[in-house]
C-alpha cells in the first residue's frame, strides 16, 4: 500500500463535494485526509485528497473521478510535491513542563496561540511527518485535544495543474 496525493479541480458549485466523496464511499476507498478550498479563480475549488492504495486502485480512482460531472482536472501529485498541514494541539500547562514545551515549540517553529493557567494551545504547520513527530514529543506532557487540517499540496515549479496536458 502506497500513499499518494490527488489534486482535483472542480466547479465551485453546491453539491460537487458530496458527489466526489460519495464516489469514494461507493467504491470502498478510504480517504486519509481531504481538504477543499477556493482557488485563484473563484469559479473553481481544489480538492486535495491523501489516500493509501496500490497502483491499480489509484488508476481506478482517477478514472472514476474524471467521469464525474463538474470535475475539471484530476492529477496525482509527484512524491516530491510541496505538502503542508496545520495542526492545533492543546497541551496541559504544568509549571514543571512549561520550559520544555516552549523549547520543543521553538525547535519545530510552532507558535503558542493560547495560554491559560491549565492549558496551552500550539499551532504547528509543516510536512505531515513533522506534525507526527511533534505529536510524539508532546505526548508525555499531556495532550488534551488536537485538530489537524489535512494535507494541502502543490507541485514544484511554475506549471499549474490546470495548465498541464493530460
Amino acid at each position: 500500500m502506497n500513499k499518494f496525493v490527488i489534486a482535483v479541480y472542480v466547479e465551485n458549485k453546491f453539491g460537487v463535494l458530496t458527489r466526489v466523496t460519495s464516489m469514494f464511499t461507493r467504491r470502498g476507498f478510504n480517504i486519509d485526509a481531504l481538504t477543499v478550498g477556493e482557488t485563484e479563480s473563484p469559479e473553481y475549488s481544489r480538492i486535495t485528497i491523501s489516500l493509501s492504495g496500490d497502483g491499480y486502485a489509484r488508476e481506478q480512482l482517477i478514472n472514476q473521478l474524471r467521469k464525474l460531472f463538474n470535475v475539471r482536472k484530476v492529477e496525482v501529485l509527484e512524491p516530491d510535491c510541496i505538502k503542508r498541514e496545520l495542526m492545533l494541539i492543546k497541551i496541559e500547562n504544568r509549571p514543571e513542563h512549561r520550559a520544555d514545551i516552549h523549547y520543543a515549540a521553538d525547535a519545530y517553529r510552532a507558535k503558542v496561540v493560547d495560554y491559560t493557567n491549565d492549558g496551552m494551545c500550539i499551532e504547528v504547520t509543516g510536512d505531515p511527518t513533522k506534525i507526527d513527530a511533534f505529536i510524539e514529543i508532546m505526548k508525555p506532557y499531556g495532550i488534551i485535544e488536537m485538530c489537524r487540517t489535512g494535507i494541502v499540496a502543490l507541485e514544484r515549479g511554475k506549471e499549474t495543474l490546470l495548465g498541464k496536458e493530460n
